[in-house]
């Protein structure tokens, strides 16, 4: 009896032990705009969802900037089960002339339902690198669910590969169609029940004015991206897509956040800053709570290390502490955070 009790049992964690863990943020493989989870790409046939996803899968796989957000290096699996492989080339070779060896395409592969989950997680074990995983079209890997609920078939599909996502926090993106009938909520124009944009972490529709255009909208909305309006054109000679506008007021795609543009300023004045967020915080004359700062100091760790700045987080007694450093390139400079500590430590005792 005592074994069934504790089978009943749910597992949870308390508010204070939560707020005290060091856990990671969330990854962006594309700089503010796709981060770690699972994705819907839709659109209409033809509207160049497939020519957007190589650009994205060749940006990334290279670790060169896309619109001019960074993108972060890492390895790419694209599943084009609607293509053959001449057809990936020709497209290929319209952006670039070679492609980086860290890009995957195959045409083929099993369903959600028959060993596709397999396959992804056998990829990465070979891959560690792995960072974003395409498959074109979601509808190529699914098989007649014998589920006669729409909404519960389509948010067991998508949540198998969230399960996926989540565990090796990566970014996987589906293709998915779009439904005739319009409605005022574009992203609940996406094919299928709301059970896909329910078990989703964000989704992405393009959209043409007309058939065409060179011009097309990007909306998009998810978790853990500010929803937006891109404005986006289609070259005529190399297919690739450049950014045209946002609607979001005084978007700039390569401005970097504030906040750690007042940081990086102080801490070349200061060198060195060992306090609670709240204190860097007044430090800095940041009209902001102390946790935000906190989670912006892990969101933008990358930017910061870029402008030679490297923080650790320490517990005192009761305080939360970050131990911030600048490292200036003079060749004289403790390059090694964890030795700084350890210095610093040394002389406090």
């Amino acid at each position: 009896m005592k074994g069934v009790m504790y089978d009943k049992k749910i597992k949870t964690i308390d508010g204070q032990t939560l707020s005290e863990m060091d856990l990671p943020p969330t990854r962006f493989i594309i700089e503010n705009l796709l981060p770690q989870g699972l994705h819907i790409l839709a659109g209409a046939p033809k509207t160049g969802k497939s020519w957007l996803l190589l650009q994205i899968s060749l940006k990334i796989a290279k670790g060169e900037p896309l619109w001019n957000l960074q993108t972060e290096r890492c390895t790419v699996l694209s599943l084009c089960l609607e293509d053959s492989l001449s057809r990936i080339q020709q497209r290929m070779f319209e952006p670039t002339d070679s492609a980086p060896p860290n890009i995957f395409f195959s045409t083929i592969s099993k369903s959600l339902n028959d060993g596709l989950c397999e396959q992804i997680e056998y990829f990465i074990s070979e891959h560690s690198d792995t960072g974003l995983v395409i498959i074109d079209t979601l509808q190529m890997v699914r098989t007649n669910s014998a589920n006669a609920n729409l909404y519960a078939a389509d948010y067991e599909d998508i949540a198998l590969l969230k399960q996926i996502a989540d565990k090796y926090r990566i970014a996987i993106v589906v293709v998915q169609h779009l439904r005739k009938q319009h409605d005022s909520d574009t992203h609940a124009m996406i094919s299928g029940s709301t059970g896909l944009l329910g078990a989703a972490d964000g989704s992405y529709i393009l959209m043409r004015e007309k058939v065409g255009d060179r011009e097309a909208k990007l909306y998009i909305k998810g978790r853990d991206v500010e929803e937006q309006i891109l404005t986006i054109k289609r070259g005529s000679e190399t297919n690739e897509w450049t950014f045209v506008s946002n609607d979001l007021q005084n978007f700039n795609p390569i401005s970097e956040d504030k906040i750690i543009l007042q940081i990086t300023e102080f801490m070349k004045k200061e060198k060195e800053f060992c306090g609670t967020a709240s204190e860097l915080a007044e430090k800095i004359s940041c009209d902001i709570n102390g946790n935000v700062l906190s989670r912006k100091l892990n969101k933008f760790e990358s930017k910061l290390k870029e402008n030679g700045i490297e923080f650790i987080k320490l517990r005192t007694g009761e305080r939360r502490e970050i131990l911030m450093i600048y490292f200036p390139d003079d060749g004289m400079t403790i390059k090694n955070l964890a030795d700084k500590q350890s210095v610093k430590y040394a002389q406090s005792v």
